[in-house]
């Protein structure tokens, strides 16, 4: 970090902060239920509205639309998962993987153990987080690359499960392989897994053995004709437009700042993130499942989803002195997006060695 945000750190009320918020860490099982059964039913039912719509009529672009914003928020729950008290909520988990984590290929063993490492002090930041990059200290092009590779992922998670994992089995040496090189969901291409970043889903290859069937299934359905070519077309661009809007998200979580070589406190995390709160309504759609409060997530990486709110709220405004925690408020996607890029754009022009006058 820079001596600029040293003090900051030094001052932060963290002991304060805890108390304030101390009766809100307990998760509310109804209230996820609740959530992810109405959006993932709503997500489907409009996924499925719009497959069997006239070609490019509103009633599909609308549907397609709803069935984006209704499955993003629900595939958002695998963040959830990787909070959640370990041994809890197993029947959740079980339901999630089944309805949208392998229909979409991101089961929940790919985040499990991963993101965790990305919330220790000692990790995150450095180069063994897998989910942080310093894009504010490299050029903005990288940041561009970032958000197109989303067109990438969807057929690499399919070439990763239906065709890596039964050839990962009958050829042993590919299988650490893939384990170490293509069982994450992370930003840094370069990020290995350990053999043991497990942590609840020990039945990870049921988890990849179903996104394999289920997979292998459905492209033997659309090959015989049973299915029509544009389930495939429509779930690609659907996991697209979900990928490329988890991306814009991402890079508004952070401000990306530390080059990777320092570790960083708990307090120094906080500072290194960002808060929206935003707009009610609109916010929830790009930054679904209180993430819009990411920050505060990483105060408090336990605190369920359903309570950031009241937390950010109650820090806000009952903090002795608040003025820290502000700092890493922003007013909506587009101003943090903005930052970032000027950020990056202005350490670009820092690094650039001087032109010869000749």
């Amino acid at each position: 970090m820079t001596e600029q945000n040293t003090p900051y750190v030094k001052e932060f009320p963290l002991r304060e902060a805890h108390h304030l918020v101390r009766d809100l860490m307990t998760p509310k099982p109804w209230i996820y239920w609740t959530d992810f059964l109405f959006h993932i039913t709503l997500g489907w039912a409009a996924f499925f509205t719009a497959l069997f719509s006239p070609l490019f009529s509103l009633w599909q672009l609308g549907s397609f639309m709803v069935a984006v914003l209704a499955l993003y928020r629900s595939a958002i729950f695998v963040h959830e998962l990787a909070h959640l008290r370990k041994g809890t909520f197993q029947n959740f988990r079980l339901v999630w993987n089944i309805i949208c984590g392998i229909p979409f290929m991101i089961p929940s063993f790919t985040y499990d153990g991963v993101h965790n490492d990305h919330h220790k002090p000692d990790v995150y930041g450095t180069r063994a987080d897998g989910e942080y990059l310093p894009f504010a200290s490299r050029k903005p092009a990288e940041m561009v690359v970032y958000v197109l590779l989303s067109f990438l992922i969807p057929p690499l998670l399919v070439l990763r499960f239906v065709v890596l994992t039964p050839l990962s089995y009958l050829i042993p040496p590919l299988r650490k392989i893939v384990w170490e090189r293509a069982s994450s969901l992370t930003i840094d291409p370069a990020y290995r897994r350990g053999e043991n970043a497990i942590r609840n889903d020990h039945n990870w290859r049921q988890q990849e053995m179903g996104a394999c069937v289920f997979g292998a299934s459905i492209i033997a359905l659309v090959i015989s004709g049973i299915f029509p070519y544009s389930v495939l077309i429509l779930w690609y661009l659907t996991a697209v437009t979900v990928f490329i809007l988890n991306s814009l998200r991402t890079l508004a979580a952070h401000a990306y700042r530390n080059p990777g070589e320092q570790k960083m406190t708990l307090a120094e995390q906080y500072l290194d993130s960002i808060n929206i709160p935003g707009n009610f309504l609109v916010t929830p759609l790009w930054a679904p499942v209180g993430l819009r409060y990411h920050a505060t997530h990483h105060l408090f990486m336990s605190m369920p989803y359903h309570n950031l709110g009241k937390a950010q709220r109650r820090l806000v405004n009952n903090l002795t002195d608040n003025s820290q925690y502000i700092k890493t408020l922003r007013s909506g996607l587009w101003p943090a997006l903005k930052q970032i890029w000027h950020e990056s754009a202005q350490a670009t022009r820092t690094t650039q060695p001087p032109r010869d006058p000749c």
